[in-house]
């Protein structure tokens, strides 16, 4: 079933407006208001849970080997994923995995 470039758009526009009214309602209303603690405990587990979430479909079922299971690109997560909690550096643990991924797939497998 398809649908039309209007409803398209129309559809577009509404999630574009609903994304900004969530970030609204709680960076507009609050402004510079203080956070309660527990909130902003809260908080800092958003990465932590919305990363997987985004990083597994591309380790599992990459798109560029048609969903198949592929050695490289685990092993580059695998090796970010020690990098990043071994020594505690995000920019680390990237560089890491990116040439563990580079090297696995021009050199390695």
């Amino acid at each position: 079933m398809s649908i039309s470039t209007a409803e398209l758009w129309f559809a577009i526009a509404g999630l574009a407006f609903g994304s900004w009214l969530l970030r609204f309602s709680f960076l507009g209303i609050i402004g510079n208001a203080e956070l309660p603690k527990w909130i902003t405990r809260h908080l800092r587990y958003t990465l932590v849970a919305v990363l997987p979430g985004i990083i597994a479909p591309l380790v599992f079922m990459p798109q560029a080997t048609d969903g198949a299971f592929n050695l490289p690109r685990f092993l580059a997560a695998l090796v970010t994923l020690l990098v990043g909690v071994w020594r505690g550096n995000l920019l680390l643990a990237i560089a890491a995995g990116s040439v563990t991924l580079y090297s696995m797939l021009n050199f390695g497998f």
